[in-house]
């Protein structure tokens, strides 16, 4: 059974897109995803996204997505939300994934806008539409149009809140006006997409956020959000200064390389990566390591 969540905060309020271990040999780490997910929870976090870009999605076969929210759930599901992608540029089999991840267990679906085939606002809708029927999960949508090549407009976000089943949204668009927009009038809860943006978020409405950075300094992220819910802007001010250091340094580059990267020194379990992302070369696990002890994580 999923841990308590109201229309406010549907998946909780602090989320981490988990990465997905692998081995030395490229196959998929089941146990050291049920680690790193107890990890997670036990570090603050009270949802875990599977299966997102951040968890190589890209790279893994569907039986493999299936085992991951398995796993996961097994290891939280009675502690923490999880969250499952299931969305890719074909519609139908956006569908299939949804359906096998309700069937593994999983508390809600991730749905991202279809990528590279930049369809108008109605076919937007039409897709999301399609996924949040083919279960009875709670959906989140997922609003990244630096990699999908297509925006969620306001109105279609508004007309997609009509579904009883799409009840969030994760922002990563970069544009606090049109989220205070879409926040206003949509009536979805909105998670930050984007760290750095995480405290501007939580100051037009946001309710919290799936995070990158969550897998380091998850306890800070959510004295952050505490502060801003109980009125002490300076405190939220003062931790999200804090942490520009590790917003930037964790994107550096592709956020996936500098996650397994840090995940790896801290001795959690992260494994290699898969094509086409790459390792960190020497030079960038110095400048990772000086980033993130600027931001106070050491590792």
């Amino acid at each position: 059974m999923a841990p308590t969540s109201t229309p406010q905060t549907p998946f909780g309020r602090v989320l981490t897109a988990m990465v997905t271990p692998f081995t030395a040999d490229g196959a998929l780490d089941l146990d050291g995803a049920q680690q790193l997910a107890a990890h997670l929870v036990d570090s603050g976090n009270d949802g875990i996204v599977v299966n997102g870009t951040t968890g190589e999605s890209p790279t893994t076969s569907d039986v493999e997505k299936a085992k991951i929210v398995q796993a996961v759930v097994e290891a939280v599901g009675d502690r923490a939300h999880v969250v499952a992608g299931a969305s890719t540029n074909d519609t139908a089999h956006s569908r299939e994934l949804a359906a096998a991840a309700a069937k593994a267990g999983a508390h809600g679906l991730l749905a991202v806008t279809p990528y590279y085939s930049k369809p108008p606002q109605e076919g937007l809708f039409r897709h999301f539409t399609a996924i949040a029927d083919a279960t009875d999960l709670p959906v989140m949508l997922y609003d990244i149009p630096g990699r999908s090549g297509v925006p969620i407009n306001t109105e279609t976000l508004v007309r997609l809140a009509e579904h009883p089943r799409i009840v969030a949204n994760k922002d990563a668009k970069g544009d606090l006006g049109r989220a205070s927009w879409a926040i206003a009038t949509s009536g979805l809860a909105w998670y930050s997409g984007d760290d750095m943006l995480n405290l501007p978020l939580l100051s037009v409405g946001a309710v919290g956020y799936v995070s990158v950075v969550g897998h380091l300094v998850a306890p800070e992220l959510r004295s952050m959000l505490d502060a801003h819910l109980s009125g002490d802007v300076a405190k939220a001010t003062e931790i999200h200064q804090k942490l520009l250091p590790v917003f930037t340094g964790m994107f550096r580059t592709q956020g996936v390389i500098t996650t397994k990267a840090a995940l790896t020194l801290q001795g959690q379990p992260a494994g290699r990566l898969r094509l086409p992302l790459v390792e960190l070369s020497p030079e960038e696990t110095e400048q990772l390591k000086h980033d993130l002890a600027h931001g106070g994580v050491h590792l």
